[in-house]
């Protein structure tokens, strides 16, 4: 289930500031600082009561946080005092994000409709039997109707996004032709490879991390909660490169949607026995439950294998692996630029961020 599927200025209650999108994030402290600073020195304005936060005047409330929050992060959470204000601040900006894409696809008329909803509702839930689709409800403290509202909201988003960006993503044949001449070495394989993408969650943060929803694990426990409820969307249809590029934790492959390019058989041999089986077992198309290595949980799936030998241009398989490379840049670069270039026409204030620096600027 999609939670909401990207640099430039944002203006926080009139004012420039720069946050993080896929390239490197300053901090997170650094931004609650700054941004506090100027909601305190440039708006000057007391909270409403119980809104955490405004996006054009429309509030997002300590309620709908909270809510949030414990979907995302849940009862068994081991954090305390300042890491789960962290949380909360992140939780918050991500549901600001939201409702300034949900606005923009209000105002362009891009709303999902009853249809689309119910459509979306009866694909999530046809794997499981009522009492199991229950219990998936249950562990993220929804209900139906939060179900549908969440489809709805992602729906139209994804609508806005269809509209606004994939739409003017056109790779044309000399795109091809030109990647294939620049990088031609890489399809002659010396021996059979796979070519297989990963989305890989870690216990530990990474400043490095640029995935869209800057969405990073912070332990233990919340890496294995992420990890299987990223494993979950993927068994209820979601596309992998797109929860890669929102969630992925590698910041090697998560802009490309996870493609870690064509890797030699051979290369399985340095993995466990019971990696190299499960892969080995995976057919084109499959991807892995969550598999805990050394670095994190990971979660493969095997695009496609190839035989050895020079793999041509004219190979259609070839031209296909090109385009969606380059769409999935092209598709990374605008989202990104498009999110900022939102935030920059919002008119945001956060309010929860300015209590926790008045609080802090009173001891």
């Amino acid at each position: 289930m999609n939670n909401r599927a990207l640099a430039g200025p944002r203006r926080v209650c009139g004012q420039p500031h720069h946050d993080r999108t896929g390239i490197p994030f300053c901090g997170l402290f650094w931004w609650m600082a700054l941004c506090g600073f100027v909601i305190l020195a440039g708006c000057n304005r007391s909270a409403p009561a119980n809104v955490a936060a405004t996006v054009n005047n429309r509030p997002i409330t300590y309620a709908e946080l909270d809510k949030q929050y414990q979907s995302q992060f849940g009862p068994e959470n081991q954090a305390n005092g300042d890491q789960v204000m962290i949380q909360k601040l992140e939780v918050l900006r991500t549901l600001i994000d939201n409702e300034i894409m949900l606005q923009r696809a209000e105002k362009l008329g891009l709303m999902a409709v009853d249809a689309d909803v119910e459509g979306k509702f009866s694909e999530l839930k046809a794997p499981y039997t009522q009492e199991e689709f229950k219990t998936q409800l249950d562990q993220r403290k929804m209900s139906v109707d939060d179900l549908k509202a969440q489809l709805r909201r992602d729906l139209s988003v994804q609508k806005l996004f269809n509209k606004e960006i994939t739409s003017l993503i056109s790779i044309s044949d000399k795109d091809i032709g030109d990647f294939y001449a620049a990088n031609k070495s890489s399809f002659n394989l010396s021996e059979p490879q796979i070519h297989m993408a990963q989305i890989l969650v870690t216990a530990t943060p990474d400043s490095n991390v640029r995935n869209l929803k800057n969405d990073k694990a912070r332990d233990e426990e919340q890496a294995r909660r992420k990890a299987q409820n990223l494993s979950q969307r993927l068994r209820q249809g979601e596309d992998f490169a797109m929860l890669a590029q929102n969630y992925s934790e590698d910041p090697n492959s998560s802009q490309n949607g996870g493609d870690l390019g064509f890797v030699p058989e051979s290369a399985l041999e340095k993995a466990n026995a019971e990696l190299r089986r499960t892969l080995m077992a995976l057919r084109p198309g499959e991807s892995t439950a969550p598999l805990h290595t050394a670095e994190g949980y990971r979660i493969l799936k095997l695009i496609t294998r190839e035989p050895a030998g020079q793999r041509e241009l004219s190979d259609p398989k070839v031209q296909q692996t090109i385009r969606e490379q380059l769409i999935n840049r092209k598709d990374q670069l605008l989202k990104a630029a498009y999110y900022e270039m939102a935030r920059n026409d919002a008119k945001v204030v956060n309010y929860f961020v300015n209590g926790i620096v008045g609080a802090s600027g009173k001891k």
